[in-house]
């Protein structure tokens, strides 16, 4: 069976802001069923029909939660029927043990409050955790140790390798506890604007899908020079003929 595919809409948070049931219809077009949400929590009644309309489903969403009201948070996925509800960053603490450790205990805190509503939390990297070095490790193998079983990742792959990890070792490392990952590409460098649709870059994208075969794909691009939903095309493309 394929893996499910997705955009997370950070992409085309331009187009979001002057026309949200327009840039999520032409989001359809493309052919995509799913859809990553950022945003959403101020603007549920919205998003519940636009998305109705345009036949798409939000598998899961961003939003603060360590550190921003979970509950409201949380309610606002539930109501808009989201499978996973994601941390999309937490900034400070990976640079101690203790840090780590708190970080993990806080979205373990969390989890056990989704898990009535139905939903499971995750958390989603960017360069830092693997960068900060704990004891000779990088803290996000620490974190992962030290995380409740409940808490899934969402491994965002192009900034795991610009952070120095290897993507498709961390994913098989990881094993089936990533349900997504982001699948962007470019050349590993902390200018997002870079960025270039998948296949087109230096990321090893077809050895990232082959090592989570199960996990949602998430297309996303940070920014991008061209046209984004030409850009964002040209990812599913590929992707989709690389899935597993």
């Amino acid at each position: 069976m394929s893996a499910e595919l997705s955009v997370q809409l950070y992409s085309v948070r331009d187009a979001l802001a002057a026309d949200l049931p327009g840039t999520l219809d032409r989001i359809a077009e493309l052919g995509f069923s799913n859809v990553e949400l950022f945003g959403f929590v101020d603007r549920v009644d919205e998003y519940r029909t636009a998305l109705a309309n345009a036949g798409l489903t939000a598998l899961s969403g961003h939003a603060s939660i360590a550190e921003g009201d979970a509950e409201r948070a949380l309610d606002a996925a539930a109501a808009l029927g989201m499978r996973t509800l994601i941390e999309p960053m937490i900034r400070h603490g990976w640079e101690t043990e203790h840090g780590v450790s708190a970080i993990a205990a806080r979205l373990g805190q969390i989890a056990a409050q989704a898990q009535p509503l139905g939903l499971e939390v995750g958390y989603h990297n960017h360069t830092w955790e693997f960068e900060s070095d704990i004891n000779g490790r990088n803290a996000f193998d620490v974190f992962a140790e030290r995380l409740d079983p409940a808490v899934v990742l969402e491994i965002d792959t192009y900034w795991a390798e610009v952070g120095g990890a290897s993507a498709p070792a961390l994913l098989a490392r990881l094993g089936d506890r990533v349900r997504l990952i982001h699948v962007k590409d470019g050349p590993r460098s902390t200018d997002a604007a870079a960025q270039q649709p998948a296949g087109a870059g230096d990321m090893p994208v077809k050895e990232i899908l082959a090592a989570a075969p199960d996990a949602v794909r998430v297309i996303e691009f940070d920014a991008y020079a061209g046209d984004i939903f030409d850009g964002i095309a040209q990812s599913l493309r590929f992707v989709s003929g690389q899935a597993s």
